[in-house]
């Protein structure tokens, strides 16, 4: 079954399995950028098993019946490419960027990892020591330790509350036949996706994944996973060796998919998502109490988090918290002016424009519409969303996701007494 988007030169094929390709024909570029892409990333685990899709991430270059670990290195390195993977809440990715000409042959090492992982004893044993280092690496970070306890109290109790790279505890307990499992579980032809964007003709690319896939068995597409509630927490965590208070601030957001979620960007732009922010000119450079301050969301299929990071120092906590509940109340209160509303459209529309430049991201920008949307977005209708943004908009998803009872907090660092409560985030 194929599918064709003229405005992009996107075109899709589906297999007999139930394997997805989507590709994306950039003529005027030399290279290819390629992703077999994981339907189901960490939020799908359940238990014990946090953790295990990024460590199957980590395995999968481990070697394969066919090569070794180095000599996967080796010839990726020897085709001049590039070769990645990243695992995230819903989704697991493993890609590589080279030059058009050597495209057969990179794709070939790639599927070779994700379609015939070994997962030896000894090398399942190493990759234990190496991602409890990762561990112990992330939470010497206080700005990553800050946001894995936020989404662990905002999130309580679901697993999209749980770590991506997993617990100690979770970690050491995993097991060869546990691993096998959840990756038979998961790595289906219908939870897969294989998109290419560059110098690739798509007839090319069916050929190239059909080789590789067609010959696995179909299986259904793993369940959808159990929707998330949000719990507004104010959580005090002290760790005395830091110098600042590391702040997240956050409040359900709306699904990646909802109808005013463009809106909801155009507010995170003008709230914390750039220089020219409200929170970064009026906490960083009018008050000079931070150094770094922002906003971002994180949507996911069925729910999201919009949140508010900053550190500052202990005497100034209290004050930081202040200007950031009085900038939302102002929006919930106030139309943006059009000039400030303009600036924040542009300075969107532009990120959106710059960051499809690359073949790369070309390439992911066709998983997430696939995963996501299930269609294929022009440019063109994703400014004209952004465009039709008003102040009302703006003022109406504030509204809608800065409510004082949906409000939560974490605090990170030596706080010394430091006491807030729920009453203190009112805004």
């Amino acid at each position: 079954m194929q599918k064709k988007n003229a405005d992009r030169e996107i075109r899709t094929t589906v297999l007999p399995n139930g394997l997805r390709i989507v590709s994306e024909s950039m003529s005027h570029v030399r290279s290819v950028s390629v992703g077999i892409w994981v339907g189901s990333g960490s939020r799908r685990e359940a238990g014990a098993e946090n953790g295990v899709s990024h460590f199957i991430e980590h395995m999968v270059f481990k070697g394969t019946p066919k090569r070794s670990a180095e000599d996967i290195a080796r010839a990726i390195d020897g085709l001049g490419a590039h070769l990645d993977a990243f695992t995230g809440k819903e989704l697991v990715c493993f890609n590589t960027k080279v030059l058009d000409e050597h495209l057969p042959a990179a794709f070939d090492v790639l599927s070779d990892m994700v379609l015939r992982p070994s997962f030896r004893e000894e090398d399942i044993a190493k990759e234990k020591g190496v991602i409890l280092e990762e561990l112990k690496m992330e939470a010497d970070n206080p700005e990553y330790l800050v946001h894995e306890t936020f989404s662990a109290n905002f999130w309580k109790g679901h697993p999209l509350g749980k770590p991506i790279l997993g617990t100690r505890e979770t970690i050491r307990g995993f097991s060869r036949a546990m691993i096998r499992r959840y990756y038979r579980s998961v790595y289906t032809p219908s939870n897969l996706l294989v998109t290419a964007a560059g110098n690739v003709s798509h007839e090319r690319m069916v050929d190239l994944a059909a080789k590789e896939f067609a010959a696995l068995k179909a299986a259904p597409v793993p369940a959808a996973p159990e929707p998330p509630a949000s719990h507004a927490r104010v959580v005090l965590r002290d760790k005395r060796a830091l110098e600042q208070v590391h702040l997240v601030m956050g409040a359900p957001a709306y699904p990646v998919a909802h109808d005013r979620r463009f809106a909801a960007y155009v507010l995170n732009v003008l709230l914390g998502g750039s220089m020219s922010s409200r929170l970064f000119q009026t906490i960083r450079e009018q008050r000079g109490l931070v150094y770094a301050v922002f906003s971002e969301i994180n949507n996911y299929k069925d729910s999201g988090a919009f949140t508010i990071y900053a550190g500052t120092s202990l005497a100034t906590v209290r004050q930081v918290i202040g200007l950031i509940l009085e900038e939302l109340h102002n929006l919930k209160e106030t139309l943006v002016p059009h000039e400030e509303l303009v600036r924040g459209k542009n300075h969107l529309k532009g990120s959106i424009m710059l960051g499809l430049e690359s073949t790369t991201s070309r390439m992911q920008n066709l998983a997430r519409q696939q995963l996501y949307f299930g269609r294929f977005t022009s440019l063109d209708e994703v400014l004209a969303s952004i465009e039709k943004v008003t102040a009302e908009d703006v003022r109406t998803a504030a509204r809608e996701l800065f409510q004082s009872g949906g409000l939560a907090l974490t605090a990170l660092g030596n706080l010394k007494g430091l006491k807030l409560r729920r009453q203190d985030l009112a805004c």
